[in-house]
Order: C-alpha cells, then structure tokens, then sequence
C-alpha cells in the first residue's frame, strides 16, 4: 500500500477530504455538504494543514498555526499550536502521526517557534513527543439558594452597570476586552476574527450544536468593558416551580470586581437555581466570592493545556522570575530538537538562559520543563513524583522559589 503525505491548502479536493478525515477521527457522523465544505474552505486557514493520503482518501490529519501565548510576567510567546490530529483506525501503528509531528515540530524550530502548544484529547499520546501538561481546567457546580448571594440584584459597585448585548456587539467589543483579559492570564492565547465569529455564532459549523445564549457584559464606572459573561439555561421546571441550570460557556474579567459583579449578577437571576461552569481556570475566584464557598463544588479538574519546548534558552528568558537567582537545567530530548544543558539567570531585570558546560542542578526531559514552565506544578511535586532528578543539594528548592509564579496558569480556549 502506498501512501502520500501532502499539505491540502493547494486543492480543495484535498481540502474536502482532510476536513471528511477530521470528522470521521474525531468519531462526528456527519455528512459533509458542498455548502459546507465550501463554508470551511473559506473560513479554516490550512496553510500547514498536512494529511496522509491512501489514493483520494485522507487517513490522517495534522495541522498547525502560529499563536501567541501568554507567559508569567505577561510577556506574548510565539509558539507552534497544533490541532486536528487524527489517524483513520484502519491505518493505526503504521507510524503516521509520529511522521506527521516529527516534520511539524521540526519546522516550528526551524521557523524560530520557542515552544509547540495543544489540547490534550488523550494523556498518553504527546507526551512521547516531548509534550507536557502546562495548564490545568476546573469545573464547578453552585447551587444557588445555598451560595448565600441575595436573590435580588443590587447595581455593582462604584458606578459600574451590567447589561445584556447581541453578538454583534460581543464582536465589536469582545476582542479588545480579550486583549487586556490575556496579557493578564499567563496561559491565555490570542483569539482570530473566526473564533469570534463561532462564538456569536455568525460562523456556524454544521456538526456543532448551536442553542442561542446570553451574552452580558460588565462595564465600569467610566463605561469601559471590563468583563464578559456568556451562558445558556435549561429552562426546567419542577412541577410549578422553575429549576434552571444556567451553564456558564465564557466568564472573562480584567478586573476581580467585573469578576464579582458578573458571577452575582448571574445567581441572582430569576429562575436559575443552579449555575454550571466549563473550562474554568484551577484558581477560580468563584467559590471565594460567594458567602458560603462550600456551595461552589469541584465536579471538574483535569489537565487541559500541553507545552513542548523547542527552544529552552528563548523559552526561559520569556519569563518572569519571583525572585533573582541561578539554575542549571540537564533537558534530555529523545526527539533531539531541545536538549542540552542551559543555565539560567534571573532578576527583576529580566532573565537570560544560554548553553553551559557547568554542572547541572537539575536533570529532567523535555516535557517535565513543559509543565514547569507555566507555574502550573511545583518543582518539589515534581520530583516527588520521580519526574525531575536533583544534582545538586537543595536545587529543587531553589526552582521552585524560581519558578513560582502566586497564581497558576489558566487557557480558556479549545482549539
């Protein structure tokens, strides 16, 4: 059998069939019209859209783009995201995706990319590619007769309102409310026109269920948006009574007080009886803000955001540090793009990070630094876990003082 791996931005057949061969991975029966077909010809970017080919059909799927990331101390990362990774079941173990990623990666470092980032569908396939979980998601459920927020709405505090808008306002406002929101949010990554245009639904993809939501947002007291809330509700009743669930899809805030206000706006609306959150980051405010924490309930935890880093120099000077200090990082790589012995130099000036010949004060792979890299989990952790090696006395101590960041990283977004 013969098999040919090709870049589909050059024919809409094969453009039409990748997208067919992303159905069929990711388990969506959903026949593919012309009109729709044509819809994500015009809107997906497939410039580094790979597929494997078994004649005309396409049996794996790769694709990537450049994106922005956030880092701890607000600085905006170039990486490599990657996204739409399948492989037909029928041609499983004939070592696809390993071809696909190897080339990707190695075009990423060629391109200059720090880092390669993803979302995780399944734990044990990226961490052989040096892959590691840098951000974690939360989910809560509050019952809101229990969380103690009064029932009737008072206005928020210091002149701010909170009001409804349609999604033509959402895409008026939302993106630059997301570019003060991100810098803020070590984690965060940048947003295209089209995520907006899927969020309000301008852009419908047939395969995803779409049910008309609220958008609210959050104004200060000199009307400037400062937070955003969209959610759905059930509409439920029990008997005579309404008992809706309001999900809440999208909650961003630059501020802890758009926060607090958008939270207790929505459990004091009529009806709603109980509130569900999505991908929620895993230091929440949320159960803090209400009189009685307790109601707020951890139903959800889960890694979320993987990082693989393809330059640990440009990687570790992106940063910043909690305090000034030195390491010496062994990075072992069997894929052969990032290891190396580095050393590290931090301040509250910046950091820098080069290759060294001196002894090493920690050994670790390439995918253990992935999930250092963010704050999401501690050196001492780490090395509990067997992860991290220390070389040197008292070097695991020292870079978790380092690498604290006080707040853990959080990515809002799917993609």
């Amino acid at each position: 059998m013969s098999l040919s791996t090709r870049i589909v931005a050059d024919s809409d057949a094969d453009t039409d069939a990748w997208n067919r061969a992303v159905m069929l991975g990711f388990q969506h029966p959903f026949a593919l019209t012309d009109d729709e077909l044509k819809l994500r010809r015009e809107k997906q970017e497939y410039r580094r859209a790979r597929g494997v080919f078994d004649g005309d059909q396409c049996v794996a799927t790769f694709k990537s783009f450049d994106q922005e990331l956030t880092v701890p101390g607000g600085a905006l990362l170039g990486v490599n995201a990657v996204s739409a990774v399948t492989v037909n079941p029928a041609y499983r173990r004939r070592g696809l995706l390993s071809e696909l990623m190897g080339t990707d990666l190695a075009e990423a470092k060629e391109r200059g990319d720090a880092a390669a980032t993803l979302i995780a569908a399944e734990y044990r396939i990226y961490g052989r590619f040096g892959y590691g979980p840098a951000a974690s998601l939360a989910g809560f459920t509050v019952k809101g007769l229990r969380s103690g927020v009064p029932s009737r709405w008072t206005a928020p505090e210091e002149g701010a309102t909170v009001a409804f808008v349609d999604g033509a306002e959402v895409r008026k406002i939302g993106p630059e409310l997301h570019e003060r929101f991100r810098r803020g949010q070590p984690g965060a990554v940048n947003r295209p026109a089209l995520w907006w245009e899927r969020f309000t639904g301008e852009v419908r993809f047939g395969h995803e269920t779409w049910e008309d939501p609220f958008y609210v947002v959050y104004r200060d007291g000199a009307g400037v948006p400062q937070g955003l809330l969209k959610y759905t509700t059930d509409k439920k009743w029990d008997v005579d009574l309404p008992d809706n669930t309001a999900t809440v899809h999208e909650l961003i805030a630059t501020t802890p007080a758009a926060q607090r206000g958008l939270w207790h706006f929505l459990l004091s609306v009529d009806w709603v009886t109980t509130l569900r959150t999505e991908n929620r980051g895993p230091d929440d405010l949320l159960p803090l803000l209400l009189p009685d924490p307790r109601s707020a309930r951890l139903t959800e935890q889960s890694d979320f955001f993987w990082l693989r880093p393809l330059d640990v120099p440009a990687l570790l000077a992106s940063r910043s540090y909690a305090t000034a200090g030195e390491l010496v990082l062994e990075v072992r790589d069997a894929m052969g793009l990032a290891g190396g012995r580095f050393a590290l130099t931090a301040s509250a000036e910046g950091a820098e990070c080069a290759p060294t010949t001196r002894s090493a004060d920690l050994t670790l792979d390439v995918g253990t630094l992935g999930t250092l890299f963010l704050g999401d989990i501690s050196a001492v952790r780490l090395a509990g876990a067997g992860r991290l090696t220390e070389e040197t006395p008292g070097a695991v101590a020292r870079a978790n003082t380092l690498l604290n960041t006080g707040a853990r990283p959080w990515c809002p977004d799917s993609f």
